[in-house]
């Protein structure tokens, strides 16, 4: 089946075949960032955007893509390198495999509330396995960097 695709502002077109995961045809796009972890929809590794929404790219088909913008860590760069080193200065970067999924829901964090409580925060860092640092350093890091944003 033939769909379009953005992928971080860029227009592809590319036959598939029906089943592909989208987590699969990113990858084959250069984006390296979505991350495979579980399968089952429960590490939050593989997270993007879909139409600006997160998704876990493990568990939808390329084919929803078609029509639709799909963003990756790579284009929230500018967006992600802000906020990515305050993760790094709390110690919660141990392995780093993580980094990519945490990143993307915390950016989708900041969109949906730039001011968002210590439970809302967990809410959204609950999705995503981190198997290194028990979760403490990414809050941390979160809470810092929302101090600094608002300092700034």
């Amino acid at each position: 089946m033939d769909i379009e695709v953005t992928i971080n502002g860029k227009k592809h077109r590319d036959d598939i075949e029906a089943d592909l995961l989208l987590i699969d045809y990113l990858r084959s796009h250069g984006c390296y960032s979505v991350k495979r972890g579980c399968e089952t929809s429960n590490c939050g590794l593989c997270t993007v955007f879909l139409d600006d929404k997160p998704v876990l790219s493990c568990s939808v088909l390329a084919a929803r893509a078609d029509g639709k913008s799909v963003t990756t860590l790579e284009g929230l760069r500018s967006e992600a390198e802000e906020f990515a080193g305050f993760i790094a200065d709390q110690g919660a970067e141990q392995c780093g495999f993580c980094n990519p999924g945490f990143v993307m829901n915390a950016v989708a964090l900041f969109r949906e509330d730039p001011e968002p409580s210590e439970e809302k925060i967990k809410e959204y860092l609950a999705g995503n396995l981190c198997r290194c640092s028990g979760y403490e350093g990414q809050l941390r890091g979160i809470e810092e960097y929302l101090k600094w944003k608002k300092q700034k």
